[in-house]
């Protein structure tokens, strides 16, 4: 029901007309007062009516567009109530305008969702980033690439802070073109890029003002360094193994030709160095392989305890006598893992901590949930191994360069069952693509203690 005062008010406007018509006639005694008074109440009346039937359509009329504003159907439901032809007409073309723009609001998020599927799945990294730089979106090649669940931060913020990056962005929403530059990024693995920042004008529809395209040349950049690293290392590794192999094939074709006591002796000799030069050859392309893919972090997850177990048990055909003690729960997941890896990771500190214990010795390997903090450890949750052996420890300023390459300390730790010197360097580099943090303790005389730190919740 219209208020009253609205009714009112309609009614006069519509009936104001005849009204003063009938008025002029009675002052003129054109008709009679009884026919005056008549007139101008059935006029007061048909005003009313038509002023009721007014404003209740135009009510209709209001609330149907209000629905249709909130992205209701309600011009696809008729008019309840008698309807004036001109409100008809009205309702009709607005039915027709409204169905016209929920059609051409379906197809515009029909694309949206499309340019947002493709933007999302380009195998580049891509962000966008607000009037304030700051990171409105990213697709997953850029959560993968910088360690994202979802929208932005982790490893992203050390990207917008990158001054070679701030100077490409402030140049093209300056200039209104695209720029592009290269950058090195060291942490928390090293990373070479290639950003081409790109201006919007006019924003997105989320407010982006530059869309950032990433490169990730690290890969290239790696593979060129494995290529040199690997000639200079395996040229240097193996010529002393080679120049044995050498001689001892010369003696053996000589001197030493129906010598059937050294031939045995030369040709086992023979059989350890070519071992050896197997194992530094495997090593050198392990390590090659982990290097390639350290900038991208892993994905999965693994059981860390169950894997210990598994490490510990293959390895006790070479303990000779030593005793491996393993604490730790019946399950902890790190996360994100690459299984393998993380086997190698374990595989290599058992052994080290085998060759370097005392014979008959006892070898100790732990894993415990941390909570986050402490001494020398991330402030968030993880997982923390740590195995230790009992040998004689090392002196503190080697524990620095162990995981460099083919680094050995002078004074000899084992028991002269020396390795390729690269498992170190290996368990860094797979600890680095963990985003994961390698501690090393010791002191002489009381063994060394390995500890690994993994994401894990």
């Amino acid at each position: 029901m219209p208020p009253l005062g609205r009714l009112l008010r309609t009614a006069l406007i519509l009936g104001a007309v005849p009204l003063l018509v009938q008025l002029v006639l009675l002052l003129t005694e054109e008709v009679s007062t009884r026919s005056a008074i008549l007139a101008m109440l059935a006029v007061s009346l048909m005003a009313l009516g038509l002023a009721w039937f007014w404003l209740v359509n135009m009510a209709r009329l209001s609330a149907a567009l209000q629905a249709a504003a909130a992205d209701d159907d309600a011009f696809s439901r008729p008019f309840r109530t008698p309807r004036l032809p001109a409100v008809a007409d009205i309702e009709e073309a607005l039915t027709r305008l409204a169905r016209s723009l929920q059609a051409r609001s379906a197809l515009v998020g029909r694309l949206r969702a499309a340019d947002e599927a493709i933007v999302e799945n380009l195998p580049d990294p891509l962000l966008v980033l607000a009037e304030d730089r700051s990171a409105l979106r990213a697709n997953r090649a850029a959560r993968q690439l910088f360690g994202l669940k979802s929208g932005a931060g982790g490893d992203l913020a050390a990207l917008l802070r990158h001054p070679a990056l701030s100077g490409a962005v402030e140049r093209a929403l300056a200039e209104q073109t695209a720029q592009g530059t290269d950058l090195h990024l060291p942490v928390p693995v090293a990373r070479e890029l290639h950003a081409q920042a790109i201006p919007m004008n006019p924003p997105l529809a989320d407010g982006g003002r530059v869309v950032v395209v990433l490169s990730d040349r690290s890969q290239m950049r790696a593979v060129e360094r494995m290529r040199a690293d690997f000639v200079a290392n395996a040229s240097h590794e193996l010529r002393t193994p080679l120049a044995s192999l050498i001689g001892f094939i010369e003696t053996l074709r000589g001197p030493a030709q129906d010598d059937a006591e050294a031939r045995e002796r030369f040709l086992g000799i023979m059989a350890t160095q070519g071992e050896r030069m197997r194992m530094l050859i495997d090593d050198l392309l392990s390590l090659s392989r982990i290097e390639l893919s350290e900038h991208q972090p892993p994905q999965g997850e693994t059981d860390v305890a169950e894997l210990l177990r598994a490490e510990a048990v293959a390895l006790e055909p070479l303990a000779k006598g030593t005793r491996i003690e393993i604490a730790a729960p019946p399950s902890l997941l790190a996360s994100p893992a690459d299984t393998e890896q993380l086997a190698q990771v374990l595989r290599n500190l058992l052994e080290n901590a085998l060759r370097h214990g005392k014979t008959e010795g006892l070898v100790r390997a732990s894993l415990t949930r941390v909570t986050g903090g402490g001494p020398r450890l991330p402030n968030r949750p993880g997982i923390l191994l740590a195995i230790s052996d009992d040998g004689p420890g090392i002196p503190r300023e080697h524990i620095p360069r162990l995981t460099e390459r083919f680094y050995r300390v002078e004074q000899g730790r084992g028991r002269g069952t020396g390795g390729t010197g690269l498992g170190l360097a290996i368990v860094k580099h797979i600890v680095n693509r963990h985003r994961g943090q390698l501690i090393i303790e010791s002191e002489p005389g009381q063994g060394a203690t390995f500890k690994v730190w993994l994401p894990g919740d």
